[in-house]
């Protein structure tokens, strides 16, 4: 899997973290192991993308600590707990506060895997949408302040008449401006457009109160 994401095993556990390393790399993942939850967070600025497998207990900042401080990073990776102690409210606390899963350290080694696999698919979707999400929004950040006030309300399906009204400009500057629109996010028809705006979030904000009825 080279040049794929990267499982990232934090555990203080020297003997345990080579363990599970050399199950990664015999299933063909890529690994980078950490003895503590200050090493992963001092080297993750500049790590490969991937998936965390994190201990629970562990000295100085323990496993739901780790997670509640990569929760202020811009890195989302999932994160699949191990834990040498049958802990409910700690799988409760790490599940509610977005972990994959929460295994014990005897668990069968394909359930670990399936879990892996499951999550770098999960998490590959989510960074497609997101790739997508900020493609559209870059491309709307292209509109001039008129166009995007004449995309705002087509979207609506206000129709020519009554946005040049809105305006206060001419029906045919109106299509012009809707003309350019479509031109500059790269659409071929009204649906996409709507689409567009429904995926980028712009149907969930209210026009200015100039350009409403």
């Amino acid at each position: 899997m080279a040049g794929g994401p990267v499982i990232h095993v934090v555990d203080d556990d020297a003997s345990f973290r080579s363990a599970i390393s050399r199950l990664l790399r015999a299933s063909g993942y890529e690994v980078a192991e950490y003895e503590s939850a200050g090493s992963l967070l001092r080297a993750i600025p500049d790590a490969k993308p991937g998936c965390l497998v994190l201990d629970v207990q562990m000295p100085s900042l323990s496993g739901l600590q780790l997670q509640a401080e990569l929760a202020k990073l811009p890195q989302s990776w999932p994160i699949i707990f191990m834990t040498g102690h049958g802990d409910i409210p700690s799988s409760v606390r790490a599940i509610k506060a977005g972990a994959e899963d929460f295994f014990s350290k005897s668990v069968p080694k394909d359930t670990l895997l399936e879990a892996i696999e499951r999550a770098l698919v999960r998490y590959a979707k989510m960074r497609e949408s997101q790739d997508q999400l900020n493609s559209f929004r870059s491309l709307i950040a292209t509109l001039t302040p008129r166009e995007g006030e004449v995309f705002s309300l087509m979207v609506r399906g206000r129709p020519n008449k009554q946005i040049a009204h809105l305006l206060g400009t001419s029906e045919r500057t109106v299509k012009a401006h809707r003309h350019m629109v479509m031109e500059k996010l790269q659409v071929r028809s009204f649906a996409e457009a709507v689409s567009v705006a429904e995926r980028s979030g712009l149907l969930t904000i209210a026009p200015s109160p100039e350009t409403s009825v």
